[in-house]
């Protein structure tokens, strides 16, 4: 064709269902069926006015200037490879899936997220079956004929853990209609939580772990780095790519929360479920209950709890069908483990740039981009600011949490900008403690730099919001942070700001209500921040006071008709009640453990 499909494409991605097996089985012939079979899919596409831009294995990449031309190449496509009389290996089945979208396409390949979403759209189905998005869907109602339908699969969460898809999957007279269920995020038990936003670059990262964590001698794959490297990013998304090699389920288990290795144990129950037996240890029932299980757990922020190892160690000692991903600031020193050094993300060379088209092929570039669009619609990259945001993304070591931090104030600032403000932040840290990391450093820069963006009324809060372990209400903030009344900013206000400039985190729990949550590196340094402003004692003080006061509210609520309700909020608050304790054990303050204990009782041991 004289020039690539370009703006809005339909995506047509393919592959063989299982072909390792046919491989492994059949070499020679599947040597001869792999050819035929390219042969078929190529003549297909490009007879359909197709291009195909990338062939992987058996897996085909073709984009296509109408909805209408990909469907109908998908269709020629099946129908071809079931009329083929394959012989030894028996019949080649293909699954395929169509996908519209706004693309960016550079030297014969495309990038961008509907490539990510259609190729997430392609694993959720089976050989034979050919799925469509919603968006593509919506392009071919008004243009189906021959029988052709689309059947409604529903709203589907795939593996990239961003929204749900409505998926559909094309029937047509002469061609298989019946498949089992589709491999998504639902298909098996799992708490992987949805992400605001879709995994940026990480492909070669994400694909080498789970390779490793397929192979039958690697139980224990530990990601490594400081802080802001998005560990815990890349291994939500690690464990969703997982899922169909578990058959009982991929679990996340979040420690940040907690201080205490001795809670470990409760805290993965918890998750999964596992309740403490009469006269059996906590730890024993953990080990009973994964014994016979096929299990990915996901241990998120270990570096806080690593005298619990051991306890990883036992529950794989014990079960040969459980593995664990970890994200730690540095390896358990478990007997097995594998460590797995999450780098930064790839930097172009800020004084060699490459030409414009070609720069957001480095995925620092690519994510600064798209968190300053979230911000400022208009944003571009243009000859005149494109060394600006290299220089910016350089500066800050590709580390993902900083280059967040930065995009997010292009809201007022251009790169130019940014870049000199950010300068000269990095340079007040070169004398900065020598056993830090150098990238810490760096993220220390840049959180820096974003307080000092911040009234004095945010700065306040903002320490102040340190106190809270594992996020709060409004209710709790206003509280807690003003309860002196000194504050110089409202704190709903103040709250909303924080939200604004990417220091604060907010959603919403079961009853709609809002909660406002910090990043772990970002409370790290908010904490610092919040003892240079001699706050913390009587901040600490007004903290268990308030959740004291919650917890004999609850008491008396916990026997009444309201008993659900409480239960689930003393759950969700249950981090910040056992920070308030701890201060009245610190403190020796006898009076408050007592009450906060006397009130509690009832909730723990149910």
């Amino acid at each position: 064709m004289a020039e690539h499909p370009s703006g809005t494409v339909t995506f047509l991605f393919t592959d063989i269902e299982g072909s390792t097996k046919l491989w492994e089985h059949h070499p020679e012939a599947m040597r001869l069926a792999l050819a035929r079979h390219d042969d078929l899919l190529r003549a297909a596409i490009e007879g359909g006015g197709g291009y195909v831009f990338k062939t992987v294995g058996d897996a085909f990449c073709a984009a296509f200037w109408t909805a209408q031309d990909g469907l109908a190449a998908a269709l020629a496509a099946q129908r071809a490879l079931l009329a083929e009389p394959w012989g030894e290996t028996g019949p080649i089945r293909v699954r395929m899936a169509l996908h519209t979208g706004a693309t960016e396409e550079r030297d014969g390949d495309y990038f961008g997220p509907p490539v990510n979403r259609v190729a997430r759209l392609l694993s959720a189905g089976h050989g034979g079956q050919t799925l469509v998005s919603g968006p593509t869907a919506e392009l071919l109602r008004d243009h189906l004929n021959d029988g052709i339908r689309l059947r409604d699969m529903g709203e589907c969460r795939l593996k990239d853990l961003v929204r749900p898809e409505r998926v559909f999957q094309v029937l047509a007279p002469d061609l298989a209609d019946t498949f089992p269920a589709l491999k998504t995020l639902d298909s098996r038990p799992n708490n992987l939580p949805v992400q605001p936003t879709a995994l940026i670059g990480r492909e070669r990262e994400a694909a080498a772990a789970a390779a490793l964590l397929r192979q039958a001698d690697v139980r224990l794959l530990t990601f490594t780095g400081p802080g802001g490297t998005g560990k815990t990013r890349l291994s939500l998304q690690v464990a969703a790519d997982l899922l169909d090699d578990f058959a009982d389920g991929v679990f996340f288990v979040p420690l940040a929360p907690i201080s205490d290795p001795a809670l470990v144990a409760s805290t993965i129950a918890g998750v999964l479920g596992v309740k403490e037996a009469p006269g059996q240890a906590l730890d024993a029932g953990l080990k009973a209950f994964v014994h016979d299980k096929q299990l990915l757990l996901v241990l998120d922020n270990f570096e806080q709890v690593v005298p619990a190892a051991p306890l990883v160690a036992a529950m794989l000692a014990g079960s040969p069908g459980l593995k664990a991903l970890v994200t730690s600031r540095e390896v358990l020193r478990v007997y097995g483990e594998r460590d797995f050094p999450v780098p930064p993300l790839a930097l172009p060379d800020p004084h060699r740039l490459p030409p414009l088209e070609q720069l957001t092929q480095y995925e620092a570039v690519r994510l600064f981009i798209t968190r300053a669009q979230a911000v400022k619609a208009d944003f571009q990259v243009t000859n005149d600011n494109a060394p600006a945001v290299a220089e910016i993304c350089a500066r800050l070591d590709g580390l993902p949490l900083a280059i967040e931090l930065a995009a997010a104030r292009s809201r007022l600032l251009p790169p130019q900008a940014l870049l000199t403000r950010l300068t000269s932040r990095l340079k007040l840290l070169t004398g900065g403690g020598r056993d830090l990391p150098a990238r810490q450093q760096t993220l220390r820069g840049a959180v820096d730099w974003s307080y000092d963006l911040l009234e004095p009324g945010e700065q306040a809060l903002f320490a102040r919001l340190a106190l809270f372990v594992g996020g709060c209400t409004f209710e709790a903030a206003e509280a807690v942070c003003n309860a002196a009344g000194d504050l110089e900013v409202d704190v709903l206000d103040g709250l909303a700001a924080l939200v604004d400039k990417s220091l604060l985190r907010q959603s919403e729990d079961a009853e709609g209500e809002p909660c406002f949550l910090m990043l772990e590196t970002i409370r790290e340094y908010a904490l610092e921040r919040l003892d240079a402003t001699g706050y913390a004692p009587s901040g600490r003080q007004a903290h268990a006071a308030y959740y004291l006061a919650l917890a004999e509210q609850a008491a008396s609520e916990l026997q009444g008709p309201e008993q659900a309700r409480w239960m689930a909020r003393l759950e969700r608050e249950h981090d910040n009640l056992r920070a308030a304790l701890a201060w009245a054990l610190d403190q020796g303050d006898a009076e408050i453990g007592v009450r906060m204990g006397a009130a509690l009782w009832s909730f723990w041991l149910t």
